[in-house]
């Protein structure tokens, strides 16, 4: 008996912590996650990001944003992910009303040894009026066990809380109903030191929701989404205090091109480079309301201005080249002869493949790290119904043929090996094409790997 129950045990960590490495956009792939709030605690990235769910009959508003708890992600490298369970979930918080389905972006900040977790929900008790309150959960650790407080914040009303630490030290809450508020926290962390004031001088025309503030070189950055036009996007305004008056500045990212009527973001500085962090509908692209987290790398001009964010699908971080290598999450792809497909539209979870219609096409993909040892193979896991025979160079189209795979004619995916044929230690792209004197037969390729 004390051996089944330790093996089940062991099974339930291991469904808990194992996550799969990606270094590609979105970076978690085993649930849908939005709202992503990114902290460094102790040199390890942990990632706090709302968790859509699909609404089932009795769970959730059909066609509706449906979320029951929240997860938490770490990461040393921002390549490898580890997904540390459900911390906080609705029907365990007191205040909140049962089976709401509405546990929507969340923050947290460390203090005093402590972790503050806050999140918005919908309460039991409305007497103060309809609409969200904001709660705290406390923790000893970045993934808990959270604590949530049997109450919510007092003259909070609202959603998508962003908490903020000055140099002195003071800390600040941010949230979101209409117009986007802030206010003093007392040194509890749990408490308004003063009554909310409205960030003013900010767009009067579109939603305006999702704060998320930090300090660079003295100037106060103010980042929120903003419907200017069909669908949010992300816009900053900065100011010389924490609680303005803010003057607008820019855009950090544009609206969605695919129509993702939402965004949502946060900041984070590491090792000397800036990254955003925010949300697409990746793995649900018919239905935006299931949404998945990505990263990629931001910067800043002379002046202060922060530079507009392209979204891409390859992300941040280098790969290992003896991980299995997603060429579908590219960093640059030809106008013609290659594109992106699901593995199984059925089941987007499963992730994608690149799709060669003839000879023409190339896909690049950045930052494989190879290191300083020679591998002696390479591994395509590919499919071709009239055969096929693929190139993997260096760098770009005139780089060295580093390896030639031929991949056998057949209707069902194989895992197809070759050898090296040269080498140049380091991190390098990969360029991905089928041979120029080949015939044109289509070819798919879901992944690449090195041993």
């Amino acid at each position: 008996m004390r051996i089944r129950i330790l093996f089940r045990l062991l099974a339930a960590l291991c469904l808990v912590c194992f996550q799969s490495a990606h270094a590609q956009n979105p970076f978690i792939t085993n649930q849908f996650t939005a709202d992503p709030t990114a902290r460094v605690f102790g040199g390890r990235v942990y990632v706090y990001p709302s968790h859509d769910i699909r609404a089932t009959p009795g769970h959730g508003r059909a066609g509706w944003f449906v979320m029951e708890d929240y997860h938490v992600f770490s990461s040393t490298n921002l390549t490898d992910w580890t997904d540390h369970g459900v911390i906080v979930t609705q029907n365990k918080v007191p205040w909140v009303k049962p089976n709401s389905y509405a546990m929507w972006a969340p923050d947290c900040v460390q203090r005093n040894g402590k972790y503050y977790f806050y999140f918005p929900a919908t309460p039991q008790d409305t007497t103060g009026g309809r609409g969200f309150r904001i709660g705290v959960a406390v923790a000893d650790k970045p993934t808990g066990p959270f604590v949530p407080q049997p109450a919510p914040i007092a003259n909070v009303r609202g959603i998508d809380p962003n908490v903020f630490i000055d140099q002195n030290g003071q800390a600040y809450i941010y949230w979101s109903q209409g117009n986007i508020y802030g206010a003093r926290l007392k040194a509890n962390m749990l408490e308004l030191a003063e009554e909310p004031h409205t960030l003013g001088e900010l767009p009067t025309k579109g939603l305006k929701e999702g704060p998320y503030v930090f300090e660079r070189k003295g100037i106060y950055y103010l980042t929120y989404p903003h419907v200017a036009n069909k669908t949010e996007r992300l816009e900053y305004a900065t100011s010389s205090s924490p609680l303005g008056p803010f003057t607008v500045r820019g855009v950090i990212m544009d609206e969605s091109p695919t129509g993702c009527w939402t965004n949502h973001h946060s900041l984070l500085q590491l090792n000397k480079q800036w990254y955003l962090f925010y949300h697409h509908n990746d793995l649900s692209p018919k239905f935006d309301k299931n949404r998945s987290v990505r990263i990629d790398s931001l910067s800043f001009a002379a002046d202060g201005s922060i530079r507009k964010v392209t979204p891409t699908l390859r992300g941040v971080g280098h790969t290992d080249a003896r991980q299995k290598i997603q060429l579908d999450r590219y960093s640059r792809l030809s106008q013609q002869g290659a594109a992106i497909a699901f593995l199984d539209t059925a089941n987007t979870f499963r992730g994608w493949k690149t799709v060669f219609a003839g000879n023409s096409g190339w896909v690049q993909y950045n930052g494989v790290a190879f290191g300083a040892q020679k591998p002696k193979t390479v591994m395509l896991r590919s499919m071709s119904a009239a055969g096929a025979t693929l190139q993997i160079r260096l760098d770009n189209a005139a780089g060295p043929v580093i390896a030639e795979i031929t991949v056998p004619k057949g209707s069902a995916w194989q895992e197809v090996k070759a050898p090296m044929r040269a080498f140049r230690p380091g991190t390098h792209a990969l360029y991905v094409a089928p041979k120029p004197t080949s015939s044109a037969a289509a070819v798919e390729v879901d992944w690449v790997r090195f041993e």
